[in-house]
């Protein structure tokens, strides 16, 4: 957040508390809040320099649109030509107090293929602006679903330290009793250890995705809280469904129409006449000349002509190495839209079979999930109920204090487990969706969430 001060020296009461009031009475603002993910998509597509440049692109097609049909609209010119220093002698020019001049384009068969080719790449632009705000979206999305699968993850990372820490204490007591060795409070210290880095772990990648979405959104780090109630459920699409062609891809073909366009009307350029239209009007002085001696009468101080002006190409080599450096662009550009369809089949395909997996291992960490807290369960009322088997021969020893901690300690890592393989799942649907061309239906659902 900026915070920008108005403040005149000598005309505020307040002098230099200004800017501390300020600060202060825009704190609350800096403090983490919850910020939805329809939210953050809008900032991040606002803030976003590739989507500022795109649309930059499309301004640039646009008034590139307008300027091949501005050039059958009349331009005016005026303009002067008075006399600096009495002239010496004929030269050949008049001066005049003011001239003006008309031109326009009236018949060119090019420039209709210019007009069509510049009308092909504004939409080209346009698509790749609409693909640049959804990739925005896309990473956005990504980011935010992952730190709050990150912070629900440190959530369970917190819980299994408070029962590894339980455990270390419970063995501490066991062991100076003498009932386990010393090798089993080491290895619940060792336990403790490993469960602090990986808590580590998971802070450091929530801070950097909180410096991820702040540069994506613009709004201060750590400012962002997800919520989780504003994520909507990503459908499960397949490959075989009936999908859109890519923004990338119709992009990609309307620039290669628009090359082939410009290719022709640069190969019609050597072979086809063009006509215009040009008109002048001069007002002449006679102020430091003396040209009205040399001709017979005296020039006319009001001059107007206009006419037609056809020119027939009859031979010229340069216009015919234009047009063959036209086509070699258009070429270039048909065999780079098709490198870009297999490119996105090859992806759809990747995509597809990782779904599969990343969907078959979501269920696995379910049911691992399941299965910890059926066993939780089944070891809470064993230790609370006992064994149930007494002292006999054979039967089951009665629980210990730590397999509480530790059943607990292995349910919150199965939850983790399962977080993780939903987030991973949730990441190649959005991936699979953009790959599709139905990014933008997900999106009309987030801000209709």
């Amino acid at each position: 957040m900026k915070i920008r001060t108005c403040v005149r020296n000598g005309s505020n009461p307040l002098g230099a508390w200004a800017p501390m009031l300020i600060l202060l009475t825009a704190a609350p603002a800096l403090l983490p809040a919850q910020v939805s993910l329809a939210t953050v998509v809008d900032l991040a597509q606002r803030n976003s320099t590739a989507v500022r440049m795109a649309n930059a692109d499309v301004e640039k097609a646009q008034a590139a649109l307008a300027e091949t049909k501005d050039v059958f609209v009349p331009s005016l010119t005026f303009g002067s030509g008075l006399p600096a220093f009495p002239a010496v002698g004929f030269t050949g020019g008049v001066p005049s107090i003011l001239n003006a001049s008309v031109q326009s384009l009236v018949f060119s068969l090019p420039q209709r293929q210019y007009m069509q080719a510049a009308r092909a790449g504004f939409q080209a632009a346009s698509l790749s602006l609409k693909d640049a705000r959804e990739q925005v979206a896309l990473d956005a999305s990504t980011a935010y679903i992952e730190l709050d699968t990150v912070n629900r993850e440190l959530d369970a990372a917190h819980q299994q330290e408070t029962f590894a820490g339980r455990s270390v204490e419970i063995e501490q007591e066991r062991a100076e009793a003498g009932v386990d060795p010393s090798s089993d409070l080491l290895q619940a210290r060792l336990t403790a250890a490993q469960l602090k880095l990986k808590r580590l772990h998971l802070e450091t990648r929530a801070a950097t995705l909180a410096k991820q979405l702040s540069t994506l959104t613009g709004l201060p780090t750590g400012s962002i809280t997800p919520d989780h109630a504003s994520i909507p459920e990503i459908p499960a699409v397949r490959a075989d469904d009936a999908g859109r062609t890519s923004d990338v891809i119709q992009s990609a073909r309307l620039l290669a129409v628009s090359k082939q366009k410009v290719a022709r009307g640069d190969r019609m350029n050597g072979l086809f006449p063009t006509v215009s239209f040009n008109a002048l009007y001069s007002r002449n002085t006679t102020i430091l000349n003396d040209f009205n001696s040399y001709y017979s009468r005296s020039i006319p101080t009001s001059n107007f002509s206009s006419g037609f002006a056809i020119q027939i190409p009859v031979f010229d080599i340069g216009k015919g190495a234009k047009a063959r450096e036209s086509a070699a662009d258009a070429l270039r550009a048909t065999v780079e839209a098709e490198q870009a369809e297999r490119q996105s089949e090859i992806q759809i395909a990747e995509l597809t079979g990782n779904l599969r997996e990343l969907d078959a291992l979501a269920e696995i960490a379910s049911l691992k999930q399941q299965i910890a807290s059926e066993q939780l369960a089944a070891v809470l009322a064993q230790l609370e109920l006992g064994n149930g088997g007494g002292n006999a021969p054979g039967a089951t020893a009665q629980l210990s204090p730590k397999a509480e901690q530790l059943a607990r300690i292995d349910e919150q890592q199965k939850l983790e487990e399962a977080l993780d393989a939903g987030f991973e799942l949730a990441k190649a649907r959005l991936s699979l969706l953009r790959a599709l061309g139905h990014m933008e239906d997900w999106l009309h659902e987030l801000h209709a969430k």
